[in-house]
């Protein structure tokens, strides 16, 4: 009876899993905008991280929006916004780290771990979301350097880890647009040893004569190539662009 019951609930995961993957790849044939769900927390639980979430509103995610818009213009799709970003309630709990070490098994299980977390700690929205980004906001007092961003594209969440404070808000949009678009099977297009975008699919102007300086990132390149061996993180969005194969993932071309 037991092993009947176990092997019902294996199917029905397994089927749950089916549905949820054929409908991953119909959104990216790009019929409708995908619904974004920015869930704030307080990585630092201090009251000085918890006063600037407080001043976030919905506005403050749009130039996200709009840039996605621009881009999706620029390869002709015929969705006029490809993103609808929505800013939902705090969420008091930290999604789970992803482990250090890289070990296969180590990162199915945080993947799982992170999905059943994303399943718990989702406040509810007007319109469901297709995509959950946690954006943990840090005091750049305490925590000088950030932990890596990573975001999942079976079940599309995100775990992105941003400054709180108003000097770093152009800045934490283009970390939020990056690991957005890994929601929707874009893959990084840098050196993860060195950060250096790879040339040529993480530069925005391959064919640039002469190469260096890059007037633009590649967004999935992460920074901006300055010389052969220096890079930097853009400063707003504008300065970002999506290359032809990033737009071909992601199904834009």
């Amino acid at each position: 009876m037991w092993k009947k019951i176990r092997i019902f609930i294996l199917l029905l995961i397994l089927a749950t899993v089916a549905q949820q993957s054929l409908q991953e790849d119909a959104d990216l044939k790009w019929n409708k905008n995908l619904y974004v769900a920015i869930y704030p927390v307080n990585a630092d639980k201090s009251e000085k991280v918890s006063a600037y979430i407080k001043t976030l509103s919905q506005e403050d995610f749009e130039p996200v929006a709009q840039y996605f818009t621009e881009e999706a213009q620029r390869y002709q799709l015929p969705l006029r916004r490809p993103f609808e970003l929505r800013l939902g309630e705090t969420v008091q709990k930290i999604p789970p780290a992803p482990p250090d070490n890289g070990n296969v098994f180590a990162v199915i299980f945080w993947s799982l771990k992170f999905r059943y977390f994303a399943w718990v700690h989702a406040p509810k929205m007007a319109i469901k979301p297709d995509i959950k980004l946690y954006l943990l906001y840090h005091d750049p007092i305490t925590n000088q350097r950030l932990t890596h961003s990573t975001a999942l594209n079976k079940g599309r969440i995100g775990r992105v880890n941003v400054f709180a404070e108003a000097g770093y808000a152009k800045k934490n949009l283009v970390i939020l647009a990056h690991e957005l678009l890994h929601t929707v099977k874009a893959t990084d297009k840098y050196d993860t040893t060195t950060g250096l975008p790879q040339y040529p699919d993480g530069f925005a102007e391959p064919n640039k004569s002469p190469l260096y300086p890059q007037q633009f990132a590649e967004l999935m390149g992460a920074r901006l190539p300055i010389r052969e061996d220096v890079a930097e993180i853009p400063k707003q969005l504008g300065l970002t662009l999506i290359g032809n194969k990033t737009a071909r993932e992601i199904g834009w071309i």
